[in-house]
């Protein structure tokens, strides 16, 4: 059995709805192998972030060189970054590599935490001239220059429309001279946090086991609505997504050999 190895560059969420706990989630759930380089570890809840520490850029990269030599990889997805020095050596180390990479250029948590400043955008330039995809929400595309910059700048580029208003949501694929337009309805919920996280790693998953980027995006934003619409409720803010939409994974899996109790009375 072959089981495609996706590796995630991404900050840690200790409430667990976003960064790589919602993309370790979501890989698994697609059927791939999630691996982590973690560059920041927050202290966070559904109210917001309560603190931030940074590791060393250094270090970021052994955590991704440890993966790549021994279980090698498929796909990239990078998430939150919150430094240059992070930004520049995760550029030196991917531009090695030929295998496809989504970029989501986290810049503001659903809080409203600043997760990048000006120097660490500017290193982003980088990163999407390297990725396949890159995966800006609207007040992102805004800070970035906007579509027509962006266009330039990267190969694909995927404009989520979640923070739009109206019935339903507009997620815009833009690859070569082409556009596809996913709709999706728009379900009422504050229990939002770590939807762009969960959109780029599960286009990641299906990159990474050979689906063309049109249906690993659809397949994605699909796994998105319904983790969505089985959000679990938890917390006095915007809470996580139900990833395993609401059921126990396990309890659908079948018993290996015999698993009866042996001996007893």
């Amino acid at each position: 059995m072959t089981i495609a190895r996706i590796l995630v560059i991404a900050g840690s969420d200790s409430s667990g709805g976003a960064g790589i706990q919602a993309d370790i989630r979501t890989i698994t759930m697609l059927g791939a192998h999630p691996m982590t380089a973690i560059t920041a570890v927050t202290a966070q809840n559904t109210q917001g972030v309560q603190g931030v520490h940074m590791l060393p850029a250094d270090f970021v990269v052994t955590q991704a060189q440890s993966c790549i030599a021994d279980i090698g990889v498929d796909a990239v997805k990078i998430g939150m970054l919150g430094a240059p020095d992070i930004a520049h050596a995760v550029a030196d180390l991917l531009e090695t590599l030929r295998v496809p990479i989504v970029f989501d250029p986290v810049m503001v948590a659903t809080s409203g935490a600043v997760l990048a400043d000006a120097e660490t955008i500017a290193g982003f330039e980088r990163l999407m001239a390297l990725a396949a995809l890159t995966t800006p929400n609207l007040p992102e595309l805004e800070a970035l220059g906007g579509e027509a910059v962006l266009r330039e700048k990267t190969r694909a580029l995927l404009i989520k429309g979640g923070h739009a208003t109206g019935p339903h949501i507009e997620n815009r694929l833009i690859q070569g001279g082409g556009e596809t337009v996913f709709v999706s309805p728009r379900i009422d919920t504050r229990h939002t946090h770590g939807t762009g996280c969960t959109l780029a790693s599960g286009i990641a998953a299906g990159l990474g086991a050979g689906m063309d980027l049109r249906a690993a995006t659809g397949r994605a934003i699909r796994f998105v609505e319904q983790a969505i619409a089985h959000v679990p409720g938890l917390g006095r803010g915007g809470g996580p997504l139900g990833h395993a939409m609401g059921g126990v994974p396990f309890d659908a899996t079948r018993p290996i050999g015999d698993q009866g109790l042996a001996g007893g009375s």
